[in-house]
């Protein structure tokens, strides 16, 4: 790992923890209670961007590899085509060699954080999805329905997020998540800036087709404290950094399924401790 790299390392992990420090101290689920409610703009737009800063800090990390490999295959790309510069030419012209690879520097980092952006515009575009969709559900379908009915309904996302983990699709998106090598083989679209922005949105189209089921429940059980963001965080990261990580989305998708089938028999509760949608009717 060269010097950029390690730069890259350090940059993703750096912004994590502030984005921690921000998702710690903002109160995700009044603002989620409020835009799921009212569908107000100004709603809406703070939890957007209290929902990117969580995806800041919950995937940054598992992120990192694929972000490394990337940098150091548009470096490798750009060494290898007609920009390359011989070894006696650099030597010779000491001058003009620092701003050329300053230049080069600057343009292989900003691919890179074309890349990274690309990947977290996916996340923002998806929490403002579930947001909506579970919007229209709560204050629409489900403003009839009884504590007792949306303990059945929230049962059965469980069981339905439980057997997702068993899935191929889900089987296929981790397999590029946790291979980087095996990702930028298939969708390699070359060192150029259109490039990055296609990579990273593939990145992040992949990653959502591993990690949905995680999110969903986050916006539609009100599981958007920081305990169950860090607990999700960590699956996340062993699902994508271990080579056997697809045993972990078994043993998460077994105790989804559990709890939900607990939920729908009325042994636990979900509904107290989720947005209680009636209380902000009344309010």
């Amino acid at each position: 790992m060269y010097k950029v790299q390690k730069i890259i390392l350090a940059s993703l992990i750096f912004v994590s923890l502030i984005a921690w420090l921000f998702a710690i101290k903002d109160p995700d689920m009044l603002i989620m209670m409020e835009a799921m409610m009212t569908l107000n703009p100004i709603a809406i737009s703070i939890f957007t961007v209290s929902w990117t800063i969580g995806m800041a800090a919950m995937m940054f990390p598992a992120i990192i590899p694929m972000v490394v490999l990337y940098n150091r295959l548009i470096v490798g790309n750009n060494n290898n085509s007609d920009y390359h510069i011989d070894i006696s030419k650099r030597i010779n012209n000491k001058h003009r060699q620092f701003p050329l690879l300053f230049s080069s520097s600057i343009n292989y980092s900003i691919k890179t954080i074309l890349f990274v952006v690309s990947y977290l515009l996916i996340w923002s575009l998806t929490g403002i999805l579930l947001l909506m969709s579970w919007s229209i559900l709560m204050n629409n379908l489900f403003m009839i329905y009884r504590a007792i009915d949306l303990e059945i309904v929230y049962g059965i996302l469980l069981i339905i997020s439980g057997l997702y983990q068993f899935s191929s699709l889900k089987r296929k998106c981790l397999g590029y998540c946790e291979s980087p090598l095996a990702f930028f083989t298939r969708r390699w679209n070359g060192s150029s800036t259109i490039g990055a922005i296609k990579m990273g949105t593939y990145h992040g189209l992949y990653c959502i087709g591993c990690c949905w089921p995680y999110f969903l429940l986050m916006v539609a059980l009100g599981w958007m404290n920081i305990a169950w963001m860090l607990l999700f965080a960590g699956i996340i990261f062993g699902e994508k950094m271990w080579s056997k990580g697809i045993r972990i989305s078994r043993f998460t998708g077994i105790a989804f399924a559990f709890i939900g089938i607990l939920t729908i028999l009325g042994i636990i509760t979900l509904y107290n401790g989720s947005m209680n949608m009636n209380s902000m009717n009344k309010s």
